[in-house]
């Protein structure tokens, strides 16, 4: 056994060797077809174009045809609606938060399948990242394009005041005491802190905490039969972030798209000096304004030890109405993407953390560290997190009515309202409905 473990492990090394080194010119025509389907625009589109066409560049036995499905929301209906048909994609990105659904489907190959069938090592890659699209000690898919929440703060304009930053793991306290400094010391004329009224950012905090929000430690030792919005440590968080807004150091954007935008526009602006956000902002607000920016963990509540949190973004899934040859295919596509090389470029290019733990000796890396140190950061947090059941991801479906109902409650708090009884009521909203879906699902029998 271990031989035949050591030969494929030399056959991986030899054969991605001389992918590497030794294009090929063999026609479209005589490859296999490998349909991906994804979600990215942009800068992150331009990159994932070009990936994709070095992977058909550097082999002759697949042909990969990269397809743009519009949003996450809409990918996700048009996978499930597809399968089963020619139309199907044989490897395709879904979001995060989409994990449930696509298990529950039935509709991919798991690819914990390919990776005991080649003997890959699976730990150069983040465990964090592996841990949040696993099941039952499975790898159902491989995390792609992965991001963690930060905070953000100018630092520039906190010297220019004379405060001192937030430490790099910062409390509640830390943050509040920056955001009260900024505020008085600005004449009022700045606010100090924004947190923008999004689902993600509350799951954080509680992943942070070492709190679930729903039961069955998250989805993952079982299907979730109820959510708990009203633990100490949400009623906690959103009680300090209610006493920030009254105080006036903290402001409130509102939520949606429109509300992220002008949350920028005003830290650009020198108008708000410090906000939480995705890592992939890094590049747009360093390259957004002369100021020197400052990068931060996600707060953690007073007292308590960070538990690290969780990441966004979504991850790569291989069909199993395809194929056998059509979904090694797939993987082989998968693997090139998750190589030193490959995620080291794409965090360079995108802002998106590289999930290979290797890529950080790679030149492309090593120079954006030195031109902005502060990209280390997101990447430092994402490193320092053991993986737990509370930090790893929400293992439910419906989770984008999740998302709305807590919406709705920080809405509510944001404006006034007993952060308590807004939770509460979006708990009650929120567990019918889980027990509505388990029931038309068969999952409460």
């Amino acid at each position: 056994m271990k031989i035949k473990r050591i030969a494929v492990a030399l056959g991986a090394a030899f054969s991605i060797m001389a992918f590497a080194a030794n294009p090929v010119n063999v026609s479209a025509s005589e490859r296999t077809k490998i349909v991906f389907w994804h979600e990215m625009t942009g800068p992150a589109q331009v990159e994932l174009k070009r990936l994709v066409n070095e992977f058909n560049k550097h082999q002759d036995k697949y042909e990969v045809e990269a397809e743009f499905e519009g949003d996450y929301n809409e990918a996700v209906q048009k996978i499930l609606n597809t399968h089963g048909t020619d139309a199907s994609p044989a490897v395709f990105q879904a979001m995060d938060i989409s994990s449930a659904q696509m298990y529950y489907s039935k509709h991919t190959t798991p690819v914990q399948k390919f990776i005991d069938e080649d003997g890959y090592d699976v730990s150069q890659i983040s465990s964090v990242a592996r841990a949040f699209y696993s099941k039952d000690g499975k790898q159902l898919s491989m995390p792609f394009n992965s991001s963690q929440p930060v905070l953000y703060y100018n630092k520039t304009l906190l010297k220019k005041l004379g405060i001192t930053p937030p430490p790099l793991d910062p409390s509640y306290s830390d943050v509040t005491r920056v955001a009260n400094k900024i505020y008085k010391k600005s004449n009022h004329k700045i606010k100090g802190m924004s947190i923008e009224i999004y689902g993600w950012f509350f799951e954080q905090f509680l992943a942070n905490a070492g709190a679930c929000m729903a039961n069955k430690a998250d989805g993952h030792n079982g299907v979730p039969t109820a959510v708990d919005f009203t633990s100490s440590t949400a009623v906690n968080t959103m009680k300090w972030i209610q006493k920030g807004l009254k105080q006036g150091s903290f402001m409130n954007y509102g939520a949606g798209s429109n509300a992220g935008t002008n949350e920028t526009a005003a830290f650009l602006s020198r108008r708000l000096g410090m906000f939480l956000q995705s890592s992939g902002s890094i590049t747009q607000l360093t390259t957004g304004t002369k100021d020197e920016i400052g990068v931060c963990y996600y707060p953690h509540e007073d007292g308590k030890k960070a538990n690290g949190v969780s990441i966004g973004g979504a991850s790569l899934w291989i069909s199993n109405d395809k194929s056998k040859d059509v979904q090694r295919g797939a993987w082989e596509l998968v693997k090139y993407l998750l190589t030193p090389e490959s995620q080291a470029s794409w965090q360079a290019q995108t802002g998106y953390l590289a999930l290979n733990k290797k890529s950080a000796d790679q030149d492309v890396l090593k120079k954006l560290y030195k031109k902005m140190s502060q990209a280390k950061i997101p990447s430092q947090q994402l490193n320092r997190t053991m993986p737990n059941k509370a930090n790893s991801g929400i293992f439910m479906q419906n989770l984008v009515q999740n998302r709305l109902l807590i919406q709705t409650a920080m809405e509510q708090i944001y404006d006034g309202k007993d952060a308590k009884t807004a939770l509460t009521e979006a708990q009650t909203s929120m567990n019918k409905y889980v027990a509505s879906n388990n029931k038309a699902n068969g999952f409460d029998k």
